[in-house]
């Protein structure tokens, strides 16, 4: 099982929006996935066609992750797949849940997530994390069950200093004992065609991070917000535009479940950041 958070440290660069476009691909690609909403917002839990008020949330997993009767109750499928638990699941988001987004929390705290998705372990191939958008407890905790971390960022100048101080964030939490975490990269969201702005930004941030920008870099496209408007997976979602945007997150996807193949390995060459480099193929 892949645990995989999708982070930022900035609002508004379309985190939720990288979150359902890698569960649209891996429903697409039939991935027994799970989706954790995280943010206390529980946008994907509202894209993913979930109700945003069900009996059983993420808070109350955090308030007793060991119990697998919460935990079995907070499971339940997406709305993209109407009844059939286990194809694309779903542990919704809760506003509950900013109670555990305390800027320090102890280590116990930190790993009950970890806790909890350890019992379902057998059950799922893919877990897509959606993380809030700032560095407190909910986003560690996430982190500390996560084997990767992708941070979504924009070609802007304060979204690149954002994914500079998520990468330094991920490394630190390493040290201190998630040994298993390691980014998956950087995914650059919202880029515009012809812009000079954009252009130089990403430059820049291939500059900064190497071959942690991962590619390809995701279109700014109506259609994705039509397709979550909808609380449709933009697989789904008819025309041409939708079918290259379903195609750079199966990239992306794709990307990611390689990475399983390399996780745990040790002594890789340190990015310009500090953070390890992911192996390229």
């Amino acid at each position: 099982m892949l645990v995989l958070s999708i982070s930022s440290l900035k609002g508004g660069v379309g985190k939720t929006s990288v979150t359902l476009g890698l569960a649209s691909a891996a429903y697409n690609r039939g991935i027994p996935t799970l989706v954790v909403d995280m943010d206390p917002q529980a946008d994907s839990s509202t894209g993913l066609d979930v109700p945003t008020s069900t009996r059983v949330d993420i808070a109350d997993v955090l308030a007793a992750p060991k119990s697998q009767k919460i935990l079995s109750e907070a499971i339940i499928p997406s709305g993209w797949v109407g009844d059939r638990l286990g194809h694309l699941d779903v542990i919704s988001g809760s506003p509950r849940a900013a109670e555990f987004d305390r800027p320090s929390l102890s280590e116990r705290y930190l790993r009950r997530l970890e806790d909890a998705l350890t019992r379902i372990a057998k059950g799922y191939r893919l877990v897509l994390i959606d993380c809030p958008p700032s560095l407190n407890g909910l986003t560690r905790t996430a982190w500390t069950a996560s084997n990767r971390v992708a941070v979504v960022t924009e070609p802007s100048l304060f979204s690149v200093a954002a994914a500079d101080r998520a990468l330094r964030a991920t490394d630190e939490l390493r040290q201190r004992g998630a040994s298993d975490l390691q980014p998956l990269g950087l995914v650059v969201n919202r880029v515009r065609a012809g812009s000079t702005e954009h252009d130089y930004r990403i430059q820049e941030m291939r500059e900064m991070f190497g071959p942690l920008v991962l590619n390809p870099p995701l279109a700014e496209r109506a259609v994705m917000q039509q397709a979550q408007g909808s609380a449709r997976p933009i697989h789904s979602w008819p025309g041409k535009p939708a079918e290259e945007v379903a195609g750079s997150f199966d990239a992306l996807l794709e990307r990611a479940l390689r990475s399983e193949n390399i996780r745990g390995r040790r002594g890789a060459a340190p990015a310009k950041n500090g953070a390890q480099q992911p192996e390229q193929k």
